[in-house]
């Protein structure tokens, strides 16, 4: 299964496509979409939409997670993000793909077995879990693997779960 993960930003989104079989995960793309800080809101979300489409088209993902906003954030900076998360989320339904969202605690969780791991922890345990010692990665990226591996491995519990409730 090819999952799409996604650390959403208004001026940087991170992405990490990531082929889950079985029990064995590889980093298939990663990266970052940046907006020019020059453009207004609405050219930043069409930016961020366009390039997200590129993505899709060219991949084909099964999945795509999303990590849910951090609520610590100001008002102001929430709705940005808000709204960049609409337009994310308005092309992955266009394409009808399978959409999940994760807090950032349980993505952290499910990386590094402690929900309040820092971005170095979850970084390196990225790195472990998909073979990329060595490959430098943006912090955007690294998050959206990070979220990609959570779907994979929940996606795995709850297979042998249905499977233990259906004997």
């Amino acid at each position: 299964m090819l999952i799409l993960g996604i650390d959403p930003g208004s001026r940087h989104t991170g992405y990490g496509l990531v082929d889950s079989q079985g029990d064995k995960l590889q980093a298939i793309a990663y990266g970052r979409i940046s907006c020019p800080a020059d453009l207004a809101v609405p050219q930043r979300l069409a930016h961020l939409a366009g390039e997200l489409e590129t993505i899709v088209d060219s991949w084909q993902p099964e999945a795509a997670v999303l990590e849910t906003p951090y609520h610590g954030l100001n008002s102001r900076s929430l709705v940005v993000l808000a709204e960049a998360r609409g337009a994310l989320l308005a092309v992955l339904a266009a394409h009808g793909v399978e959409i999940r969202e994760y807090t950032p605690a349980e993505v952290k969780s499910a990386v590094t077995g402690n929900g309040r791991a820092d971005k170095g922890q979850v970084a390196r345990m990225v790195q472990i879990i998909l073979s990329m010692a060595g490959k430098k990665t943006s912090t955007d990226a690294t998050d959206a693997l990070a979220v990609a591996i959570c779907f994979a491995h929940r996606r795995r519990q709850d297979d042998l779960v249905g499977r233990k409730t259906a004997r």
